[in-house]
């Protein structure tokens, strides 16, 4: 059931995302009023966007735009996965981005644990000199059963680290779908690396979901900390399964009645039903509302 954003449901959740109560998941929406500083293009950052950015510049077949990740398992199987990684790593490793509202207003309340399914890097900027560590989903990783690469930030680098390591006290900056680590990793001889890792292509999401169900993409101690946590979603709509399949996982053990809030301007049914099962209560309202953004995002690209 849709309501309104009432200023009592924003201080609910300001207050709840500084207690580390609510989560924030943030999508491609939040990226809306991101551009080129250089040429003043937008970041590719919904489905549709991205597939024409990776075509370079031109749409696909109608097949192919169904989805990014039917696209970019096309482009893989035709010439090969390091192209995805180098479209990924030049897209979102650029510094050519302006700063996008809402991690603004993320970086203004340093939640200590934040969902985000975009690629891009401004949520890790936005912790920069701020211990916290990263969790990367990542896909196919040789030699081991896990699913996600963890990194620690002391407020110098990245710094890779084993599963065990993970300190559920540091803020926790969660990249299911992957980045490029802005800085590099330090290695212990003190150099630094390029780093990164991605679920793009159809094989990636499969591989990534089935061991997401079966508890290997995600750390213990995240699984631990995040029972009883409600999340609020911003700027992500729910139309694509891989998504939806994704977010069901990563919201397991999340509290009930309700289990979060979803900024969903005009749901549609599909929304509606994912909602309703995963017991997400539905806003009837723009993230700007929540952000207090008046230019720039105010209309908020949809995801289609």
């Amino acid at each position: 059931m849709s309501s309104a954003l009432s200023p009592e449901l924003r201080q609910l959740w300001l207050d709840g995302i500084s207690a580390g109560s609510i989560v924030p998941c943030v999508g491609p929406g939040v990226l809306a009023d991101v551009v080129s500083t250089r040429d003043g293009r937008r970041i590719p950052a919904t489905s549709d966007e991205l597939i024409i950015a990776l075509n370079g510049g031109k749409p696909m077949s109608p097949k192919l735009m169904f989805e990014f990740s039917r696209a970019a398992m096309n482009i893989e199987l035709k010439r090969g996965r390091n192209a995805i990684k180098r479209f990924l790593d030049t897209t979102y490793a650029s510094d050519e981005w302006s700063r996008a509202a809402t991690h603004d207003w993320l970086r203004a309340l340093q939640p200590a644990y934040v969902i985000d399914i975009n690629r891009d890097t401004q949520l890790l900027d936005s912790y920069a000199g701020i211990p916290h560590q990263v969790v990367l989903g990542c896909a196919r990783l040789g030699g081991s059963a896990f699913r996600y690469l963890l990194y620690r930030n002391d407020g110098s680098g990245y710094v890779r680290i084993e599963p065990e390591l993970g300190d559920p006290a540091l803020p926790t900056l969660f990249k299911p779908l992957g980045a490029p680590l802005p800085g590099g990793v330090v290695k212990p001889d003190g150099t630094r690396i390029a780093e990164s890792s991605y679920i793009a292509s159809d094989a990636d999401h499969v591989d990534f979901i089935t061991e997401l169900m079966g508890g290997f993409a995600v750390p213990a101690f995240l699984k631990r900390r995040r029972e009883g946590l409600r999340y609020l979603l911003i700027g992500l709509r729910l139309q694509r399964d891989t998504e939806r399949m994704v977010l069901a996982e990563l919201f397991h053990g999340a509290a009930s009645e309700p289990a979060g809030w979803a900024l969903l301007p005009d749901a549609s049914a599909n929304e509606r039903r994912f909602c309703t099962r995963l017991g997400l209560q539905i806003i009837d309202a723009d993230f700007n509302e929540l952000i207090g953004a008046t230019t720039g995002v105010a209309e908020n690209r949809q995801l289609a």
